[in-house]
C-alpha cells in the first residue's frame, strides 16, 4: 500500500490532469466522475459519495456524503466555484472529525486555476 504522501501527489496529479483536459465551467459532479477515473487508473481505490455519520453517544445525530474517499485514508471535497470559502475548509475539517481520517484535500476546479487547500484532523480529547 502506498503511504499518505504518495496518495496525496497521486491525487494531487489526476486533478491536475483533469483541470487540464476539462478546463473551468461544469458541475462538481463532472470533475468527481473524471477524477474518479484518473484515481482508479493510477491504482488507487476511490469510493464517491461517501457517508459519514456523526454520532452524539448511541446516536446519529449528522449524516453527510465526502465526495472522494481514497484508499481509506484521504478525504477529497470537491467544488466548482469562482472562489473558495472559508466554509469549504471547515466542512473537510468536519469530515475528517467526524471520520478519523487524518489527511484531506479541498480541490476547487472552477476558479481561474486549479485550486488545492490539504487540510488536517482536528483532534479533539474526549471530555471527562
Amino acid at each position: 500500500m502506498k503511504d499518505t504522501e504518495e496518495i496525496i501527489k497521486t491525487i494531487i496529479r489526476c486533478a491536475s490532469k483533469v483541470r487540464r483536459h476539462l478546463a473551468a465551467g461544469f458541475l462538481e459532479s463532472v470533475y468527481q466522475k473524471a477524477l474518479t477515473i484518473e484515481l482508479e487508473a493510477c491504482g488507487l481505490r476511490a469510493e464517491t459519495e461517501y457517508p459519514i455519520q456523526v454520532y452524539y453517544g448511541d446516536t446519529v445525530v449528522g449524516e453527510f456524503r465526502a465526495d472522494i474517499l481514497v484508499e481509506q485514508r484521504v478525504i477529497v471535497e470537491l467544488k466548482a466555484v469562482m472562489n473558495l470559502h472559508p466554509m469549504h475548509e471547515a466542512q473537510l475539517v468536519s469530515y475528517l472529525t467526524a471520520t478519523h481520517i487524518d489527511d484531506g484535500l479541498l480541490i476547487n476546479f472552477g476558479g481561474e486555476r486549479l485550486e488545492i487547500k490539504r487540510k488536517y484532523r482536528i483532534y479533539r480529547p474526549p471530555l471527562t
